[in-house]
């Protein structure tokens, strides 16, 4: 029986060699495929003004992104392939889906009704500023990854990430088409849908993702004792908005989300100025 058995795990193992890939490989990157094609649908739908439907497309990529690395770690199926095509894919999502998004709406629609010709190229030129920052945030991550990282940069990401970025650029829509603003609000509150001020929210995004500012990583926050109920609390709160105004939560925590930058930064000088002190004192140590 022994014999019977090393006999059959030599011969899946000469499979395997050959070329052979277990079906459960390709779940994750089937995963991360569908988020793709749900990007490039959120794409089609805002050049048809179906703005409402392409976020929804967006969001449904949002959350095949999130979920394709974990299940890639639960079936032990993490490859190569997939890290690249999971970077390929979150340019298409993160990069070109949210600044096609942005170009329509801010432009009046694929006819472009009552936008000059020159603010729809300027529009257009932004768009593309903030999709080539993704990339190059994207490609410097993937660099990054062969680097051994900096103890006290564990717990902060460099520069905003992709997801992020396409968070806080969606933010502006997503709280004015919430609270619909041309009805419920006063004429002023009107100048955030504007072009001009859309541009700025493209180019702002953008150097946000492609700089080296400390943004928090909230993969490595850990929860005290004393604060897990209160954590609780405010993540069932959140879960209850969610399904009581989807979009007006996302809204809100994303405009939180922006705020957050400078006191990220902040934290990072705190964190790097202990870590600092912590290294001076074992350095002394083994001096003396």
């Amino acid at each position: 029986m022994s014999r019977f058995r090393l006999r059959r795990s030599r011969r899946r193992q000469r499979e395997l060699v050959k070329g052979g890939m277990p079906l459960k490989a390709m779940v994750p990157n089937m995963i991360t495929a569908l988020a793709a094609c749900a990007g490039m649908t959120s794409i089609s739908l805002s050049s048809e003004g179906r703005f409402s439907e392409a976020l929804t497309a967006l969001l449904a990529a949002c959350v095949c992104d999130g979920i394709d690395g974990r299940v890639a770690r639960l079936l032990k199926a993490s490859s190569r392939l997939g890290a690249e095509l999971d970077s390929l894919a979150d340019f298409v999502n993160f990069g070109v889906a949210p600044a096609m998004f942005m170009y329509f709406w801010l432009t009046g629609g694929p006819a472009h009704a009552g936008c000059p010709r020159t603010v729809v190229r300027m529009v257009l030129g932004c768009a593309l500023f903030y999709a080539m920052c993704d990339c190059f945030r994207l490609a410097r991550f993937n660099t990054m990854l062969e680097q051994e990282p900096i103890p006290y940069w564990k717990h902060f990401f460099t520069g905003v990430p992709a997801p992020g970025g396409c968070w806080m650029l969606l933010t502006p829509y997503l709280l004015l088409s919430s609270l619909d603003v041309k009805n419920a609000w006063p004429a002023g509150y009107a100048f955030f849908a504007s072009p001009a001020f859309g541009m700025g929210m493209l180019l702002a995004t953008g150097m946000l993702m492609a700089s080296r500012l400390p943004t928090i990583s909230l993969k490595s926050v850990h929860i005290g004792k004393r604060a897990q109920r209160p954590v609780l609390a405010a993540g069932l709160f959140l879960i209850g908005c969610l399904f009581t105004d989807l979009w007006l939560t996302l809204g809100v925590a994303g405009a939180l989300y922006i705020l957050s930058v400078p006191l990220s930064c902040a934290a990072f000088v705190r964190t790097r100025a202990a870590w600092e002190r912590q290294n001076a004192a074992k350095n002394a140590e083994s001096a003396a």
